[in-house]
């Protein structure tokens, strides 16, 4: 169940699309699910159309949903996927940084994982 809290310091947008990126991510919501329409999911929590609409913007601008005229907007197939890997590659980077890795002393690591000396 998706909540906004409208006294938290945090707008209704961001509160929003982080719940549902939440559950993109953590496969609650899978591949090709339909999200509610933007006028539907706006009425449930007592949101501003646009509210809910710049929620499913910044989704679907970070690849997680793609929207249709036809179909609605959906959850796309590899999203949680890409999401995930994302997730990955950036602790690696982060760890690669911390160590005092050169871009091509980190990227001769990941060669080597793939097995492509």
């Amino acid at each position: 169940m998706i909540t906004v809290d409208v006294s938290s310091p945090v707008p209704p947008f961001e509160q929003l699309r982080q719940q549902l990126h939440d559950r993109i991510v953590d496969g609650t919501l899978a591949a090709g699910s339909r999200l509610p329409t933007i006028r539907q999911l706006a009425t449930d929590l007592h949101l501003a159309a646009g509210t809910v609409a710049r929620a499913y913007a910044e989704l679907e601008s970070a690849g997680l949903v793609e929207t249709n005229r036809s179909k609605g907007t959906r959850v796309r197939a590899s999203s949680a996927t890409d999401e995930a890997v994302r997730a990955a590659a950036d602790r690696y980077v982060q760890a690669a940084k911390a160590n005092h890795l050169e871009l091509a002393e980190a990227l001769a690591l990941v060669r080597v994982r793939f097995g492509e000396r």
